[in-house]
C-alpha cells in the first residue's frame, strides 16, 4: 500500500475528489496519508480533518530561502514515508531538490490540454480566460508528472470538454473541474499505485 501526500493551497476540491475515490475503493493500491497546506485556514484542511487524514502547514514565507523550504518539505514527506506526491491546486513553487528526491513520483493536475495554456503564469482562472480569449472549441485538463519545466513533465492522462456559447472563465472552470479533473486525477493516482505507469523518452505508457 503506497502512502500518498496531497499538497494544497485552497478549497481542496481535487483533494475531495481523491477522498471520495478512496472511500469508493477506487485507489486500492494507495492510501491518502498526509495533506500539506501552503497556508493556514484554507478549507482543504477541513476536508482532511473530516476524512481523518493528518495534515500540516508549510508556508514558504516562513523560510529564509527556497532551499530551506525545500528541505523542510522533503523532511515532512520523508517522515511520513510518502511514496507519491500529488499537487492538487498547489500554488507554491517547489524546487529542483524536491523534484529530484521524488523523481517520477510527483503528479500535478493542470486545467488545460497541455501543451496549450500552460507554463509560468497559467493557473486558476487565468487558464480559462486564455482559452476563451483564444476562441478554442475544446479544452480540458491534464495530469502529468512534475519535472524541472513548469507543466512540462510527461503526460499521464488527458480529457477534453467542449467550450459552450456564453461560457465565462468561472463556468468553464467549473465544467473542467466537475467533468474532467475530478475523474482523471483519482484515476492517474490509482494507475500509479497499481504500478501501471511507465516512462520512456518523456512519454508515459499505461501497462495492462
Amino acid at each position: 500500500m503506497l502512502k500518498i501526500a496531497v499538497l494544497v493551497s485552497g478549497g481542496g476540491t481535487n483533494l475531495q475528489a481523491l477522498i471520495d475515490a478512496q472511500e469508493r475503493g477506487e485507489i486500492p493500491g494507495g492510501k491518502l496519508s498526509l495533506v500539506v497546506a501552503g497556508k493556514p485556514g484554507i478549507f482543504a484542511l477541513e476536508r482532511a480533518k473530516k476524512a481523518g487524514i493528518p495534515s500540516t502547514v508549510l508556508r514558504k514565507k516562513d523560510f529564509a530561502s527556497q532551499e530551506d523550504y525545500d528541505n523542510a518539505l522533503i523532511q515532512t514527506l520523508e517522515e511520513a514515508e510518502i511514496d507519491l506526491v500529488v499537487l492538487a491546486g498547489f500554488l507554491t513553487i517547489i524546487g529542483e531538490k524536491v523534484i529530484r528526491r521524488f523523481e517520477n513520483k510527483i503528479l500535478n493536475i493542470h486545467p488545460s490540454l497541455i501543451p496549450s495554456f500552460c507554463g509560468e503564469g497559467y493557473y486558476g482562472l487565468r487558464v480559462h480566460e486564455a482559452a476563451l480569449s483564444r476562441g478554442v472549441k475544446v479544452t480540458g485538463a491534464t495530469v502529468h508528472f512534475v519535472n524541472e519545466i513548469c507543466d512540462g513533465g510527461p503526460i499521464v492522462l488527458q480529457k477534453a470538454v467542449s467550450v459552450e456559447n456564453g461560457d465565462t472563465p468561472e463556468t468553464l472552470q467549473r465544467r473542467v473541474m466537475e467533468q474532467v479533473e475530478w475523474e482523471i486525477l483519482p484515476k492517474a493516482v490509482a494507475l500509479f499505485c497499481e504500478g501501471r505507469l511507465a516512462i520512456e523518452n518523456n512519454i508515459v505508457s499505461i501497462k495492462d
